[in-house]
């Protein structure tokens, strides 16, 4: 991070001018930099606020046996918890379910005695881990579109709705104001889809942190449709859930998967022009597409040839610029299964 960009983060909170120097100064890069910078920060300050270390018990069920472990209260993890008995379930084990009804992530701390079991892509019933790995698939969506455009093409990512499996494609919304009649070429694409399985191959872990609605501003400062959308999600409890996926920080309630490499064979589909907004809506979006597997699912290229052709037509959810549309209508009864 340059000299700018650090004295940026350290003044961000005078005013709404300075707010507004940020938002014309920072590339896409510095500001997914800043907004890094500040998430790495926020975790350092929370885990200091731990204080004196506190022991509990996590009564772990499953193979090889049902056994008792002893772990640091608000700084553990299921991942770590997994780590004392083997390879194979770091690496195969997507989420956690704590007290058999709470689906926690891998990496999140754990935060009193409980009950812990592995759930991976395999298990009898897989909803929960299949919606978790769809939501996954669409934060890192949003991820590489940020990284695939040149800085002088601004990317403002506006949001991705609740997972469909029966949808047939994880979705990004996003919003390209330079760019008003993009139509991407077949290698555009590619690239797109490039960028995608190079992430996939780093294995980065999904890293989450719950942070207060006034560091969740500052952080997307430079994101009006983020802006926007913070004070209702954190009109509950006053706090906004964000992930992490390398230096990639975006909003959503969770739980994702454990690491991007459980993301196996994927392809970037589509990308279809959405219009009709309000007044107060950008006159456009973009819905970028893909469909995905699981690492391990081996799938033929004829089979997975058809669930591309069908991650290629314009996904159903609900789209921000008709919030009352019938497709609204359709997503709220999917939620609801």
């Amino acid at each position: 991070m340059n000299y700018n960009m650090i004295y940026i983060s350290r003044c961000f909170r005078l005013n709404t001018s300075t707010k507004s120097v940020i938002k014309r100064c920072l590339s896409s890069q510095e500001a997914i930099e800043r907004r890094h910078h500040l998430f790495i920060l926020e975790k350092k300050r929370q885990l200091d606020t731990v204080g004196r270390i506190e022991k509990i018990e996590v009564k772990y069920k499953g193979i090889p046996k049902e056994c008792t472990l002893v772990m640091n209260k608000d700084i553990s993890t299921p991942y770590e918890c997994a780590r004392h008995f083997s390879e194979w379930h770091m690496e195969s084990s997507a989420l956690a379910l704590v007290d058999g009804t709470v689906y926690w992530d891998m990496h999140r701390p754990l935060t009193g005695n409980c009950t812990l079991e592995f759930q991976s892509f395999n298990i009898a019933e897989p909803q929960q881990v299949n919606k978790a790995f769809w939501r996954t698939c669409s934060l890192v969506l949003g991820a590489c579109a940020t990284a695939a455009f040149k800085d002088s093409v601004p990317v403002h990512l506006h949001s991705f709705p609740g997972p469909d499996i029966r949808s047939g494609s994880f979705i990004y919304d996003i919003d390209l104001p330079s760019l008003p009649d993009w139509k991407p070429t077949p290698q555009e694409l590619y690239t797109l889809s490039a960028e995608y399985v190079q992430l996939c191959r780093k294995k980065i872990n999904l890293e989450r942190l719950d942070v207060s609605e006034e560091l969740a501003l500052e952080m997307f400062v430079d994101n009006e449709h983020k802006a926007k959308q913070i004070p209702s999600i954190a009109r509950n409890n006053g706090k906004v859930t964000l992930y992490k996926v390398d230096k990639h920080i975006d909003i959503s309630k969770g739980p994702m998967i454990s690491n991007t490499g459980q993301i196996g064979r994927v392809t970037i589909t589509s990308v279809h022009k959405l219009t009709g907004g309000g007044v107060s809506d950008p006159p456009q979006l973009y819905r970028f597409q893909g469909v995905a597997l699981p690492t391990g699912v081996i799938l033929n290229h004829f089979a997975f040839s058809i669930l591309t052709d069908r991650a290629k037509k314009l996904n159903p959810a609900r789209s921000p610029m008709s919030p009352l549309s019938e497709a609204h209508s359709q997503d709220k009864a999917a939620a609801r299964v």
